[in-house]
């Protein structure tokens, strides 16, 4: 039986019973098949049994009417070890049916059918497999994008296959590497875009961050951790920002906290693969090795490990060894010691006048802008630690008039509303944790246009939305979990993006920076850091930026930095660490 589109004939394998898996009012649908022919590729009692996957044209995975996505994957992936064959696929009436391998239990269904515990030798069996597994598919292009118990499964009983796992699913797997000319696909994040299963996906996919190998095999170690343990820390949260709250803790918990009680191999294989870069080759043969030692020599196994001669890498002891060195030199994340910080940006600029105030009580903060005012400089930039404020005056800024409101409230839109009648734009701003705010609005900006939003959580979906017509964001600010955004037209800018972490996102920065990109705006919660970085329509002479993180206002540094004519461009404090 062969692949094929359109309308077919009937599969070779008859219908006998329906499965009890029905998905989305029967859109999609699974049965059990018999084969009319017998097979040599396996034996046993049931080995005459298929799948066969009815998926309705109006479903989500049908765009427009056309055959699965995952029918595309599966074509590109056939013959990978370790996932099931497929043995025909066409269209009937309303539905798309593929025949694949008939499977047995999940290893949800064999960790539930256990008491919801698997012995350490059993995972460690699995992890090895899974890693084969992964390694295989990862080598064909592609990422799975949703490792899960569920979505591992066994052969089916009664078979030759019954201990052999499999990966199923490929609804989600999008590709990490260019198809023709094998280049590692661009980096980017979208926070509106989430992929996968919220307890077992990676940090990086709750980020909205392009997928790449990191993701599955960090995904992996959940599902090895949870197998084991029965429960993983982030499980238990409810309600609409459930997906925040588990990748809050997930950014909160440590390796070493993760695997409290564990054998070493499971916090050895976390740390490896949460510190695993977006563009970084995994070294799936050293993670292998630290599970083998568990596994020991007895040679009836729970999992057959045949991937391991079939995909693995051969590697000998000194490769191995120099690759864990390697490995337990990377600096660590996800320290599970969550820090706030100052953080500053620094713009090379031609040298002019700076200053900088900080530590200023809000009775204080006229006096301090009226001088800077009288000696022909304007607020650039403001930011709040613990109720007092940090106030940047410069003579480059090009304003040609300034005011500014010093509120309880986060913001005070009827004051907005007055001063944008009358020609002032905002241009910077800052919350405190108690909810007080200060907003800077000036004239002589290019601004023609200007929105601004407050949101309790990060407000991604109104950005893109205000990018498509035309608006860049030009100033954020934060009070206590509050955001407030703020865009503006005209504002002499051709590109733009978002980095948000719950830590400094520093990989994401260093790439956006190789990108062309620089940082227009920074804010920060106790929580999480936002970073908006821009292309400008006209280059500078001089690009350079710097960014620092310090415990307190980085007054000592300021003044090196200065007789480097780089001047503080941005600043503010909150989550820089987890």
């Amino acid at each position: 039986m062969g692949g094929g589109g359109g309308v077919l004939g009937p599969p070779n394998p008859r219908i006998t019973s329906r499965s009890l898996f029905i998905i989305m009012a029967s859109l999609l649908q699974v049965y059990v098949g018999r084969r009319t022919q017998p097979t040599k590729e396996n034996s046993g009692a049931n080995a005459h049994l298929v799948a066969l996957k009815f998926e309705h044209r109006s479903s989500k995975g049908c765009s427009f009417g056309h055959p699965p996505y995952e029918w595309s994957v599966y074509q590109a992936l056939g013959g990978v070890h370790g996932l099931p064959g497929v043995h025909y696929k066409g269209r009937q009436s309303d539905y798309y049916i593929m025949v694949m391998d008939m499977l047995g239990p999940s290893l949800w269904d064999v960790w539930n059918s256990q008491g919801q515990a698997m012995t350490q030798e059993m995972v460690a069996c699995i992890a090895i497999e899974a890693l084969s597994i992964l390694e295989a598919l990862h080598n064909k292009g592609y990422v799975h994008g949703d490792v899960k118990p569920e979505n591992f499964l066994l052969g089916l009983p009664g078979t030759s296959n019954e201990k052999r796992l499999y990966l199923v699913d490929l609804g989600l797997a999008t590709r990490w590497r260019d198809p023709v000319c094998f280049n590692h696909i661009e980096y980017d994040q979208r926070p509106d875009v989430f992929r996968g299963t919220v307890r077992y996906a990676s940090v990086h996919a709750h980020l909205g961050r392009t997928a790449s190998r990191r993701d599955d095999l960090e995904s992996l170690s959940y599902t090895l951790l949870f197998l084991l343990r029965g429960r993983l820390p982030w499980q238990g949260y409810q309600g609409d920002n459930k997906g925040y709250l588990v990748c809050k803790k997930k950014m909160q918990t440590s390796p070493d906290q993760l695997n409290r009680y564990c054998p070493p191999c499971f916090r050895q294989f976390t740390e490896a693969v949460i510190n695993l870069k977006f563009d970084e080759e995994p070294k799936y043969a050293l993670y292998r090795s630290w599970f083998l030692n568990l596994v020991g020599v007895f040679p009836n196994k729970p999992i057959l490990l045949d991937g391991l001669e079939k995909v693995g890498q051969k590697r000998s002891r000194d490769q191995l060894e120099a690759e864990e060195i390697d490995t337990s030199k990377r600096k660590k994340v996800r320290l599970g010691l969550p820090a706030q910080q100052w953080i500053t940006i620094y713009n090379a600029r031609k040298p002019m006048k700076q200053r900088y105030h900080y530590n200023v009580a809000a009775s204080r903060v006229g006096q301090h802008v009226v001088k800077g005012n009288d000696d022909g400089l304007f607020l650039s930039s403001v930011a709040c630690c613990s109720e007092l404020w940090a106030l940047i005056m410069d003579a480059g800024t090009g304003f040609t008039a300034q005011v500014y409101n010093l509120s309880a409230h986060f913001l005070p839109k009827d004051w907005i509303m007055e001063k944008w009648e009358e020609g002032y734009y905002i241009t910077s701003m800052a919350g405190s944790a108690s909810g007080s705010s200060i907003v800077v609005m000036s004239k002589g900006t290019p601004y023609t246009q200007q929105s601004y939003k407050v949101s309790d959580s990060f407000p991604f979906k109104w950005i893109n939305k205000k990018w498509k017509e035309g608006f860049y964001v030009t100033c954020m600010a934060t009070s206590h979990t509050r955001w407030a955004v703020v865009m503006s037209r005209n504002a002499l800018l051709v590109d733009q993006c978002v980095e948000l972490d719950f830590q400094y996102p520093s990989e994401g920065i260093h790439r956006r920076w190789d990108s062309g990109f620089r940082i227009t705006a920074a804010t920060a919660t106790l929580d999480q850091a936002a970073f908006v970085l821009s292309v400008p329509r006209w280059r500078a002479m001089d690009e350079t930026q710097e960014t620092l993180r310090t415990s307190n206002f980085p007054s000592a540094h300021v003044k090196e930095k200065w007789a480097k004519n780089l001047y503080i461009a941005g600043v503010a404090y909150g989550r820089t660490v987890s």
